[in-house]
Protein backbone atom coordinates (compact mmCIF):
# COMPACT_ATOMS: atom_id res chain seq x y z
CA UNK A 1 0.00 0.00 0.00
CA UNK A 2 1.32 3.40 -0.67
CA UNK A 3 1.73 5.96 2.31
CA UNK A 4 -0.22 8.73 0.45
CA UNK A 5 -2.51 7.47 -2.29
CA UNK A 6 -4.87 10.29 -3.93
CA UNK A 7 -8.24 10.34 -3.40
CA UNK A 8 -10.14 7.93 -6.34
CA UNK A 9 -12.36 10.82 -6.81
CA UNK A 10 -9.10 12.99 -7.49
CA UNK A 11 -8.25 10.42 -10.10
CA UNK A 12 -11.11 10.21 -11.89
CA UNK A 13 -10.85 13.59 -11.76
CA UNK A 14 -7.67 14.08 -13.36
CA UNK A 15 -7.26 10.61 -15.92
CA UNK A 16 -10.40 10.39 -16.67
CA UNK A 17 -13.23 13.98 -16.71
CA UNK A 18 -10.44 15.77 -18.18
CA UNK A 19 -9.33 14.10 -21.02
CA UNK A 20 -13.18 13.30 -21.92
CA UNK A 21 -13.48 16.71 -22.42
CA UNK A 22 -17.64 16.28 -21.40
CA UNK A 23 -19.02 18.51 -18.23
CA UNK A 24 -19.98 16.42 -15.01
CA UNK A 25 -23.55 16.99 -15.78
CA UNK A 26 -22.91 14.95 -18.85
CA UNK A 27 -20.45 12.28 -17.34
CA UNK A 28 -23.39 12.02 -14.52
CA UNK A 29 -26.35 11.58 -16.74
CA UNK A 30 -24.43 9.09 -19.28
CA UNK A 31 -23.40 6.99 -15.91
CA UNK A 32 -27.37 7.44 -14.31
CA UNK A 33 -26.11 9.11 -11.50
CA UNK A 34 -27.11 12.66 -10.12
CA UNK A 35 -24.82 15.44 -11.06
CA UNK A 36 -24.03 16.43 -7.34
CA UNK A 37 -23.47 12.44 -6.45
CA UNK A 38 -20.59 12.74 -9.20
CA UNK A 39 -19.55 15.83 -7.91
CA UNK A 40 -18.99 15.07 -4.36
CA UNK A 41 -16.60 12.14 -5.38
CA UNK A 42 -14.77 14.16 -8.07
CA UNK A 43 -14.40 17.17 -5.11
CA UNK A 44 -13.08 14.42 -2.60
CA UNK A 45 -15.89 14.97 -0.47
CA UNK A 46 -17.42 11.27 -1.17
CA UNK A 47 -15.78 8.22 -2.31
CA UNK A 48 -16.17 6.21 -4.97
CA UNK A 49 -19.06 3.27 -3.65
CA UNK A 50 -19.48 -0.67 -4.99
CA UNK A 51 -22.49 0.73 -7.17
CA UNK A 52 -20.72 3.63 -8.99
CA UNK A 53 -17.29 1.59 -9.40
CA UNK A 54 -19.66 -0.72 -10.89
CA UNK A 55 -21.22 2.07 -13.40
CA UNK A 56 -17.47 3.02 -14.22
CA UNK A 57 -16.87 -0.56 -15.95
CA UNK A 58 -20.01 -0.58 -17.47
CA UNK A 59 -19.26 2.75 -19.14
CA UNK A 60 -15.75 1.36 -20.07
CA UNK A 61 -13.68 2.53 -17.13
CA UNK A 62 -11.03 0.20 -16.06
CA UNK A 63 -12.78 -2.29 -13.85
CA UNK A 64 -15.13 -1.99 -10.71
CA UNK A 65 -12.37 -3.89 -8.63
CA UNK A 66 -9.64 -1.62 -9.72
CA UNK A 67 -11.63 2.03 -8.16
CA UNK A 68 -12.98 -0.08 -4.99
CA UNK A 69 -9.21 -0.91 -4.89
CA UNK A 70 -8.52 2.44 -5.28
CA UNK A 71 -11.09 3.60 -2.38
CA UNK A 72 -10.18 1.43 -0.01
CA UNK A 73 -6.41 2.12 -0.23
CA UNK A 74 -7.23 5.42 0.45
CA UNK A 75 -9.81 4.96 3.26
CA UNK A 76 -6.88 2.23 4.97
CA UNK A 77 -3.94 5.14 4.41
CA UNK A 78 -6.29 8.19 5.99
CA UNK A 79 -7.51 5.90 8.78
CA UNK A 80 -3.47 4.86 9.72
CA UNK A 81 -2.76 8.62 10.33
CA UNK A 82 -5.65 8.82 12.82
CA UNK A 83 -4.36 8.28 16.53
CA UNK A 84 -5.98 5.04 18.08
CA UNK A 85 -6.17 3.91 21.57
CA UNK A 86 -3.61 1.28 23.15
CA UNK A 87 -3.91 -1.96 21.73
CA UNK A 88 -3.92 -5.31 23.33
CA UNK A 89 -2.71 -8.59 21.53
CA UNK A 90 -5.96 -11.20 21.04
CA UNK A 91 -4.65 -14.47 22.88
CA UNK A 92 -6.13 -17.53 24.10
CA UNK A 93 -6.83 -17.58 27.77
Amino acid sequence: MMKNPGHPGAILRELVVAELNLTVKEIARRLSVSRAALSRVLNEKAGISADLAIRLEKAGISSAAFWMNLQSNWELAQALKRERPPIEPLTAV
